[in-house]
């Protein structure tokens, strides 16, 4: 495998709203390995995080009221993706991470699954009705996103505990905005860049773009 072409794959600005923008400041990514400087990425303000919510909130609507079975075919989409690119998935995280390769394929496979199981749970979504307890009334449950949602991610599993809160929330209809690990965030980068080649549209046009900037903590 060609690590530097790899490395050179990955996203290293801001993820927003299904574009890479640059940052105003930078931080180095090192391989636990050795310490050498893998790639440098760009690091997040407080008026960066502001826009990233600016974006997840202006598509939050049409998100949301997109088809549950559109929704559900996007994120099966994004787990074949996943799949398709699991051995790049896997490198890259052995890299930043330091696990060892067989590790890293099986937390692959594993974060991928999150994808395939919520995109079968998209079309589920359900309520409740039923008579009140009274007799006087009748109750009814109905379900809706809440989005935008906030997700942070540890250093020691940079892909599954992203898509493990990333599945049920764009199944739901959310937006979301993801921190990586200021450690790890390489891994979460490509992910962004993966989802938008699986067809994630990008702004607000059918299916919104859930927006997944991968950023280090505001300094």
């Amino acid at each position: 495998m060609d690590i530097a072409a790899l490395l050179k794959s990955v996203p290293t600005g801001l993820w927003i709203g299904g574009e890479e923008r640059a940052g105003s400041s930078t931080f180095e990514v090192r391989n636990p390995a050795d310490d050498a400087v893998l790639v440098s990425v760009a690091d997040a303000t407080a008026a960066d995080a502001i826009a990233a919510l600016d974006a997840a909130a202006a598509v939050q609507a049409e998100w949301a009221a997109t088809p549950a079975r559109k929704r559900g075919e996007i994120l099966r989409s994004v787990f074949e993706t996943i799949t398709e690119h699991a051995d790049d998935i896997a490198a890259l995280m052995t890299l930043e991470m330091g696990k060892v390769v067989a590790e890293s394929k099986g937390e692959v496979t594993y974060g991928a699954e999150f994808f395939r199981w919520f995109a079968e749970e998209a079309v589920r979504i359900g309520g409740r009705y039923q008579h009140s307890p009274a007799g006087n009334g009748r109750i009814l449950v109905t379900q809706q996103a809440v989005g935008p949602c906030y997700a942070i991610t540890p250093w020691n599993f940079p892909l599954a505990m992203g898509t493990r809160k990333m599945g049920p929330a764009f199944a739901a209809g959310c937006t979301m905005i993801v921190k990586p690990a200021q450690e790890t965030p390489l891994t979460m980068l490509l992910l962004a860049k993966l989802m938008d080649d699986a067809g994630l549209p990008k702004g607000c046009c059918r299916c919104c773009r859930p927006v997944i900037p991968a950023v280090s903590p505001p300094r």
